[in-house]
């Protein structure tokens, strides 16, 4: 069974190592940046973790509600999710995406927003799985 409770600061190691061996860089500074920023931060803001009855840490997830940016009304945005793949297809990153999505619906908004690389198909086909589709804006990029 797993369990989703807000991040805390001794979740660190875990959360840096976990994502190292999914995106092969290491960039404990950038989680501990996170964790300050979201675990415990202000309300909207949000720093959540998957962890089985052991407490063994097989995932994590972080948004926070924005408003107003590019004329749009507040809407909760995903700025990081992760799942141990061997808790994929078991519910982990289902159980984490709904925990921060009830979050923004307790704080009163009605649309969740995220960006993600066109060719990753696996997270393009989790948040389908989600619910989600394309939204109303469009990323728009230059090379400087």
């Amino acid at each position: 069974m797993i369990e989703i409770r807000p991040a805390e600061p001794a979740d660190l190691s875990a959360i840096a190592a976990l994502d190292a061996r999914l995106t092969g860089q290491a960039k404990a500074v950038y989680w501990q940046d996170m964790l300050a920023r979201y675990a415990g931060g202000p309300p909207e803001r949000h720093f959540l973790v998957a962890e089985t009855s052991r407490g063994v840490l097989v995932g994590f997830v972080a948004g926070e509600v924005r408003a107003w940016e590019f004329g749009q009304p507040p809407a909760g945005w995903v700025f990081a999710i992760q799942v141990d793949p061997r808790q994929r297809l078991k519910g982990a990153g289902s159980a984490l995406f709904d925990a921060l999505a009830a979050r923004f619906k307790a704080q009163g908004v009605t649309h969740v927003r995220t960006l993600i690389d066109r060719k990753d198909h696996l997270i393009l086909s989790f948040f389908r799985a989600q619910g989600m589709t394309a939204g109303p804006s469009l990323q728009l990029d230059k090379v400087l």
